[in-house]
């Protein structure tokens, strides 16, 4: 059985953004081998908390849909409690306290805000077990995980570099961190393959959910000539937006298509299921180990939404023989050359970037109009 707990907090205003990130966000912290583990006792109590309110698409909506999974996977064997629009900060810390005290022995807090009041809860149930997406700290209790995204972006680049007339793509995004700069700069590596002069604007939003503020910055993109917008944040209200002034777009995080049947082209699509259910069946059998978890399209995290008809045959033909390349290994974003958007070289020719200055980057590839905002 699930129990659905609700938290009356605003949503999620900003991720912490430590300024030591970006030298950090590679690095692993050292760790004992494991927590004492056995197997555990049934039903497992597995808790969860939701940055914003997990409505029908988007971040939270995939990652329930991923606790749904695994839920099903151990039938009688799991108890979920989940709790949504969480704030990231002391309400976070709260709650996951709160989670522990009443008997959580799992909690997940997918959201990178969520990680430094996950690691302080965790100092205090040395037998519980965590795992918090998209930061990059553990702890011999807890783990990390994500997923690179920027895999599938690099297709939506692409098809954005065939389907824009302007050459000028729009982009609203929430903060400046490492995850975000790399959909950014994949997507538009993508879309410059296709069409080296396109470009890319960005407007940031400050927030992960805001609405109203997606909606204002994609009318901001529109007028800047921008015919495709894409977006990470965690509404669909770009998608929609874009659908409204005749404009093409693509969803994030979950497939949109619903919402946008004539301009949505495709999405990056989060598949968060495999992840969830590996950790709960090794927390069952006793065997669970801190980990840091990236998770790759080859490994079916990541996959694009079916693209749109209005898409021509040969393009999508085009966009779905790179996607199989993309599995294989045989392309990757970040292959050289990789040049900054003041001329400077990141990868040369014939190099692919490392994992480490992926998870660190901090500017904009060349075709991203602007200065990343400190």
């Amino acid at each position: 059985m699930t129990i659905h707990a609700i938290a009356a907090h605003k949503p999620s205003g900003s991720r912490r953004l430590a300024l030591n990130f970006m030298a950090a966000a590679a690095l692993t912290m050292s760790l004992p081998n494991a927590i004492a583990q056995t197997p555990a006792p049934l039903p497992l109590r597995v808790g969860v908390l939701y940055n914003t309110p997990i409505s029908d698409v988007g971040w939270n909506f995939q990652h329930h849909g991923g606790i749904l999974e695994m839920e099903k996977a151990f039938p009688g064997k799991v108890k979920v409690e989940f709790v949504e629009n969480v704030a990231e900060g002391p309400d976070a810390e709260r709650v996951i306290r709160d989670l522990a005290k009443n008997g959580s022995q799992v909690i997940f807090t997918p959201s990178f805000g969520y990680m430094d009041p996950t690691l302080r809860v965790a100092a205090d149930y040395p037998k519980v077990v965590f795992a918090n997406g998209t930061g990059y700290k553990q702890a011999a209790n807890v783990s990390s995980y994500s997923a690179k995204f920027y895999e599938a972006r690099y297709l939506t680049g692409v098809l954005a570099g065939h389907m824009s007339k302007t050459g000028i793509a729009g982009y609203v995004a929430a903060f400046p961190i490492p995850e975000v700069l790399q959909g950014i700069n994949a997507f538009a590596m993508g879309m410059r393959s296709v069409s080296p002069k396109a470009e890319v604007r960005v407007v940031w939003v400050n927030s992960w959910f805001d609405p109203s503020a997606e909606k204002q910055a994609t009318t901001s993109l529109l007028n800047l000539k921008a015919d495709v917008i894409s977006n990470h944040t965690n509404s669909p209200a770009a998608v929609v937006e874009a659908e409204a002034k005749g404009k093409y777009s693509f969803g994030y995080q979950s497939d949109m298509r619903k919402l946008a049947p004539k301009g949505h082209l495709s999405a990056v699509v989060h598949n968060w299921g495999p992840y969830y259910t590996e950790v709960v069946r090794d927390v069952l059998a006793g065997k669970w180990k801190s980990s840091n978890t990236l998770g790759s399209y080859a490994q079916g995290y990541i996959h694009i939404a079916p693209i749109n008809p209005v898409v021509p045959k040969d393009v999508q033909d085009k966009v779905y023989k790179l996607e199989s390349e993309l599995k294989s290994g045989k392309i990757a974003p970040f292959n050289g050359p990789v040049l900054d958007n003041e001329g400077k070289t990141k990868v040369a020719a014939g190099k692919t970037m490392p994992d480490a200055d992926i998870a660190s980057m901090n500017y904009y590839v060349a075709g991203v109009v602007g200065k990343v905002p400190q």
